[in-house]
């Protein structure tokens, strides 16, 4: 049911419906030329979408909520994540973080245009538009940057609502 309800329906919720990091590795091509809109970039997100983004020729992307900035912990205060797996506990992002960090770093220097609203809480709209080569398509919803919000965590995904425009 999930597969016939993709096909005839351009809405996308990371769960029942596709999610949009489906959507995104789908569209993102080689040269695209991207636009995103999102309160939020995480370097995980980046890493998750890492084969279609090294790829892009360039993007623009503006944040939403200037105050993510300022948030990113700069005291280094912020709680270490964990999980459990195997019956072990592991510290879930710190093997990856750096070389994930440095990794999206370079990208973002070479491929990326960032801005920011200088309001907080002005903008809420989320979007992320695709040009190749003149064809282009775009999902508008609540969908953040992030690994939830784009729906490619392995467990956990944010309920979204997006729908897909140029189909």
């Amino acid at each position: 049911m999930t597969s016939s309800i993709q096909r005839t329906s351009g809405i996308r919720d990371n769960h029942h419906r596709g999610s949009i990091g489906e959507f995104l590795k789908e569209k993102i091509l080689q040269d695209s030329n991207l636009s995103f809109v999102s309160a939020y970039f995480t370097i995980y997100a980046y890493a998750a979408l890492k084969g279609q983004l090294d790829q892009i020729d360039h993007l623009r992307f503006l944040f939403g909520e200037p105050q993510f900035i300022q948030s990113l912990d700069p005291d280094k205060t912020e709680k270490k994540a964990f999980r459990i797996e195997n019956d072990a506990l592991e510290l879930e992002n710190t093997l990856q973080q750096k070389r994930v960090a440095r990794e999206c770093s370079e990208w973002l220097d070479e491929k990326a245009e960032i801005r920011s609203i200088i309001k907080p809480g002005f903008l809420h709209g989320k979007i992320y538009h695709m040009d190749n080569n003149g064809v282009q398509e775009a999902i508008i919803g609540s969908s953040n940057f992030t690994v939830r919000g784009l729906g490619l965590g392995a467990a956990g995904n944010n309920i979204e609502l997006n729908l897909e425009v140029g189909r």
